[in-house]
């Protein structure tokens, strides 16, 4: 913002309050608020699928593709809690291992997450957030959280043990754990 002669009065006039207010305005909105350039300022990305491919298998497989027909989303939809928005999903199977990466959201109007998740022995074995869009609840990508999801399994619709919930994170809590029991219901689904 431009300031005029009127904005920032001279020495020894007195300024009009509306002036006077412009001016503290115009510091606050060009000084002291941050600006964005895009929605993509608010990302953090905290590892490329890539990067957690490489972590999984050191030289990840090829990727295979599990069709999500109807009957595959109708079980997903138990444990997702709706139809998984893709028909098909990749994923990377070698060595015992099944890595996933799924997308979901806290909850209607937020932002996409993007999770990375490696199942062994029908258990998580690790799990990473790759890319987190909201600007709270990051603390679900704090490794000291993300070991809770450590060796948990499916048990019916959700994870067999309950997992504490962070302060100012529960939606993301509750993200991160539909998505690693939907990543463990996927791995017995592609091995049929």
């Amino acid at each position: 913002m431009r300031l005029t002669s009127h904005d920032h009065p001279a020495v020894g006039s007195t300024p009009s309050r509306r002036s006077l207010l412009r001016f503290i305005g115009a510091l606050a909105g060009g000084l002291l608020l941050p600006r964005l350039s895009s929605a993509e300022d608010l990302w953090t990305t905290y590892q490329t699928p890539a990067a957690f491919l490489a972590e999984a298998f050191g030289t990840p497989p090829a990727p295979a593709v599990l069709a999500l027909d109807a009957a595959k989303q109708s079980q997903l939809s138990t444990v997702f809690g709706r139809a998984y928005p893709q028909s098909q999903l990749r994923y990377w199977r070698a060595g015992g291992r099944s890595a996933w990466i799924l997308d979901d959201i806290g909850k209607q109007g937020y932002q996409i997450t993007t999770a990375g998740f490696v199942v062994k022995d029908g258990g998580i074995d690790f799990a990473r957030v790759l890319i987190y869009r909201e600007s709270r609840g990051e603390q679900i990508a704090e490794p000291s959280w993300l070991k809770k999801l450590v060796g948990r399994r499916l048990a019916g619709v959700a994870l067999d043990q309950p997992i504490d919930n962070v302060s100012g994170a529960t939606l993301s809590v509750k993200m991160m754990q539909r998505m690693a029991a939907t990543a463990l219901l996927l791995d017995a689904v592609a091995k049929v």
